[in-house]
């Protein structure tokens, strides 16, 4: 009986470990794709200039943008120009998680002030982020600070929403249970409405990188004389395209960076 169970037991192992073997296959098959679509993209894009498929007055090319990249680490001012916009990105970042994330619980709190402020959240996610900047920077200034709470006002509304849904589409039940054991608020808060919604903050995290980096360059664009949005509006003004591109190859790098991290972050949170 025993020898037939441990046969059995050693099946199963043999069947899952072929299933995780197919789900690697799987992860290396789509990694490898999307590196050979960069590469051969970047090849195609190169050969097109060097043949004059296309007008590189317009479009620059990899080799151009790459020797103006080389150019601006070997004088000190990419590293700058990229310090001043990743920080600001993170206090942006910040600063409209965390808010999105404690209004989004204070809603929840209070259903009353919920159902009074519905209709102006609703109002407000509607409103172009982008076209509110100039006022946004002059009334909480002209440096740092105006970018920082640009990147912030584009994600804040967002995350409110998305959280409060979520919260709000916890079960009654579990909800109900809790209460019947003498629960107080915060408790159910913390036990029930929090965890079911670790998948909703986590992928709002996500999102909110890329809100971010739109404020920033927004931002930038509006008041900033240093940053990648400086760098990507002075070679626009000035025709110089190689600096266009070179900005928006750079905010590609460093925004594909803040999502890997982000999701290995996300792994770590679920597997915990």
């Amino acid at each position: 009986m025993l020898k037939k169970k441990s046969e059995k037991a050693a099946i199963i192992s043999k069947e899952h470990e072929e299933y995780l073997k197919s789900i690697k296959k799987e992860r290396n098959f789509i990694r490898i794709t999307q590196i050979l679509i960069f590469v051969f993209g970047i090849i195609f894009w190169e050969t097109a200039a060097q043949k004059n498929i296309i007008d590189t007055f317009l479009t620059s090319s990899p080799g151009a943008i790459l020797e103006l990249i080389v150019k601006f680490i070997n004088d000190g001012s990419l590293f700058r120009h990229l310090f001043i916009s990743t920080m600001e990105t993170i206090g942006g970042f910040f600063a409209g998680t965390l808010g999105g994330l404690l209004i989004a619980i204070l809603l929840w709190w209070f259903r009353r002030l919920a159902l009074i402020l519905d209709p102006y959240i609703v109002i407000l996610n509607s409103l172009p982020k982008t076209a509110l900047a100039p006022i946004i920077i002059l009334w909480v200034g002209m440096g740092y600070s105006g970018i920082i709470a640009t990147a912030a006002s584009i994600s804040i509304v967002v995350t409110t929403m998305t959280l409060y849904t979520g919260f709000n589409g916890v079960e009654r039940d579990k909800i109900i249970l809790l209460k019947t054991f003498g629960a107080t608020k915060f408790q159910i808060l913390k036990k029930v409405i929090i965890p079911a919604n670790i998948p909703n903050i986590l992928s709002v995290i996500k999102v909110n990188i890329g809100l971010s980096w739109i404020g920033v360059i927004v931002g930038e664009f509006l008041v900033s004389k240093a940053g990648i949005g400086y760098l990507i509006l002075y070679g626009s003004q000035t025709f110089k395209l190689d600096l266009v591109m070179m900005g928006v190859f750079v905010l590609g790098v460093i925004a594909a960076i803040m999502y890997v991290l982000s999701s290995w972050l996300e792994k770590k949170i679920i597997k915990y």
